[in-house]
């Protein structure tokens, strides 16, 4: 996002009422992270080839965005005849702060 960029009024998003006080501004639509996140999926899938790839997913935060990714890598697997292996694991970290 530019620096210019103000983002989107809150009041064109369904936004959940415990979070209403909490925004004033929307920069980054669900939509325009779901489209970035399958284009992510296609590169992965571009430059791994029919290469064993291992999905290492940091718990706690990133669980949903590793579950879409998946499910974006996962969709070739279904609709080609090639099958790529994909293995996942996750991983906890701690926080030096």
């Amino acid at each position: 996002i530019r620096g210019e960029e103000s983002g989107y009024k809150k009041n064109l998003f369904c936004i959940p009422k415990h979070y209403e006080e909490d925004l004033e501004r929307i920069f980054i639509h669900h939509g325009l992270i779901l489209d970035r996140t399958e284009h992510l999926a296609r590169d992965i899938m571009q430059d791994m080839g029919s290469h064993h790839t291992v999905a290492l997913c940091i718990l706690k935060g990133g669980y949903k965005f590793f579950a879409d990714l998946l499910d974006h890598i996962e969709a070739p697997n279904q609709n080609d005849n090639k099958s790529v292996p994909v293995t996942m694991d996750f991983v906890r970290i701690k926080s030096y702060c």
